[in-house]
C-alpha cells in the first residue's frame, strides 16, 4: 500500500512544487490514514489544510478507497 500512495503523491507533487513547496509520506497507519509532512512554502501556509484535504486527501481516497483519511505532521 505504501508504493501506491507513494505513486498517488509523485501525480500531486508537481502541483506542491509550482508553489514552491512539496510533500513528504510518513507513515500508513493500521485505521487507514496517511500521514504526511508538508514542506517548503506549503509547511507554513495558509491555505495547507485546504491543499490537504481538498487535494491530497481527494486523490489519495478516490484513487485507493480504503483510505479513511491524509493528515499533516510535524
Amino acid at each position: 500500500m505504501e508504493e501506491k500512495i507513494q505513486a498517488g503523491l509523485d501525480q500531486i507533487r508537481p502541483v506542491l512544487q509550482r508553489d514552491g513547496g512539496d510533500i513528504e509520506f510518513v507513515e500508513y497507519t493500521d485505521d487507514n490514514i496517511v500521514k504526511v509532512r508538508l514542506k517548503g512554502h506549503c509547511a507554513g501556509c495558509p491555505g495547507a489544510m485546504m491543499t490537504l484535504k481538498g487535494i491530497v486527501e481527494q486523490i489519495l481516497k478516490e484513487s485507493y478507497p480504503e483510505i479513511k483519511g491524509v493528515e499533516a505532521v510535524e
